[in-house]
């Protein structure tokens, strides 16, 4: 599974990072930023999806 970020979507709620921060992290500007390029982890991917579920701009998009 991996994990698509539309950074031009992103209006800085930060959900995604609140939600699974072994996935995503914070810029200076208060944006999301993926931290992981590739493959999500097994242990990962749960928390993955609640990411995109809760994402209010639909910037992230899980590709299994």
């Amino acid at each position: 599974m991996r994990i698509q970020f539309e950074r031009d979507a992103c209006q800085g709620h930060n959900r995604c990072y609140l939600l699974a921060p072994e996935i995503f992290d914070v810029d200076d500007e208060g944006y999301a930023v993926l931290r992981i390029d590739g493959d999500l982890p097994p242990e990962l991917e749960e928390k993955g999806r609640l990411a995109a579920d809760n994402c209010p701009e639909y910037a992230i998009t899980v590709i299994d």
